[in-house]
């Protein structure tokens, strides 16, 4: 059974970590594998009225079955995942893989305080493009060179791909969004790295023969944190409007909003592959759809916005979310058997 690779649409904070903890209660695979930056971006997991943020851990740990593995294309800072794995308590299925890249303190310090990334581009300050940057050269300390790391080291590929040929399933979970993209995105804007599912399956040690399907989430009202592009953004008061606030879960600052781009979606569809699609926030576009778990009760509105989302993008629409509770998503078509 091929990898299913979950990716971010648009410029992030579109429900990856909701998607996939739903995804993963359902399917029950046998490894969720993060790929990504690294802590620069957060998930959010709603259990209950409880909202839990990530920023290095795996949302498929709600699934406690779930082996949860660090690919090496990830940065890791020890600090951050170390009280990840004290909250969660997870440390008995967690795996970092040895060639994971190490943010220290002095890469944290130079994000914060450098006026290029800082003011210019708007940097989360978690470290993560000096940390890049040290890899390129070279000079880069690995998670295999890292004390307090070493009771979770492991040989993410191996396991991977150990798993894929016993026919096990395996997600690869990214975090970020294509719009962030240091190839594909809005440059300078943009993240440290490549961002597509592509590179997701590269972070994790996974080739492109083992992906079966690639899930682009996609939010009804796109959002972004920081400067950038934003060629949809609408009014913070039109946002409030229509009971739009969000923040983001690592930097805490307040989201831009925006509204739905078509022509993005497509491009973004393209570039990554996108057999399916996950749409959130339809509950925001008509607040009637608010938790509903059945595709023939959401309102005429929203099934029109589907519909034309699917023929944009050509994808289709498998996954819907209507509420921040990984229980309130209804599944159609390819998302029962992928």
């Amino acid at each position: 059974m091929p990898a299913i690779v979950i990716v971010g649409g648009q410029w992030g904070d579109e429900g990856k970590g909701k998607v996939v903890a739903h995804w993963c209660q359902r399917k029950r695979p046998s490894i969720v594998a993060r790929a990504g930056v690294g802590p620069n971006a957060g998930h959010t997991v709603t259990i209950g009225d409880k909202a839990i943020g990530l920023q290095l851990t795996p949302s498929g740990f709600v699934y406690e079955g779930a082996r949860l593995l660090i690919g090496p294309g990830v940065l890791v800072d020890p600090d951050v995942l170390l009280k990840e794995i004290e909250t969660l308590g997870v440390g008995d299925r967690l795996g970092v893989d040895r060639h994971c890249g190490i943010i220290e303190s002095k890469h944290r310090e130079e994000d914060r305080q450098s006026k290029h990334l800082a003011t210019g581009i708007g940097t989360t300050g978690t470290g993560c493009g000096p940390a890049n940057r040290d890899r390129a050269l070279r000079t880069l300390r690995l998670a295999s060179d890292c004390d307090v790391l070493k009771p979770y080291l492991a040989d993410v590929p191996l396991e991977l791909n150990e798993s894929l040929s016993q026919g096990k399933r395996v997600l690869v979970e990214s975090a970020q969004g294509f719009g962030l993209s240091l190839f594909h995105g809005t440059y300078p804007y943009v993240t440290s790295k490549d961002t597509t599912a592509a590179q997701a399956a590269a972070d994790v040690g996974v080739g492109p023969t083992q992906v079966k399907e690639v899930i682009v989430i996609f939010k009804a009202f796109p959002s972004r944190v920081g400067k950038g592009p934003f060629p949809t953004e609408m009014p913070q008061e039109t946002a409030e409007g229509l009971g739009i606030m969000e923040y983001g879960t690592v930097t805490h600052r307040r989201r831009r909003i925006g509204h739905f781009d078509f022509a993005f979606a497509k491009r973004s569809c393209m570039l990554n592959g996108a057999t399916q699609i996950a749409l959130t926030k339809v509950d925001v576009l008509d607040p009637r759809c608010r938790d509903v778990k059945e595709y023939d009760q959401l309102t005429d509105k929203v099934v029109q916005f589907i519909h034309r989302v699917e023929t944009e993008t050509g994808t289709p629409v498998t996954l819907i979310s209507t509420g921040p509770s990984i229980d309130s998503i209804i599944e159609r078509g390819d998302a029962q058997t992928a």
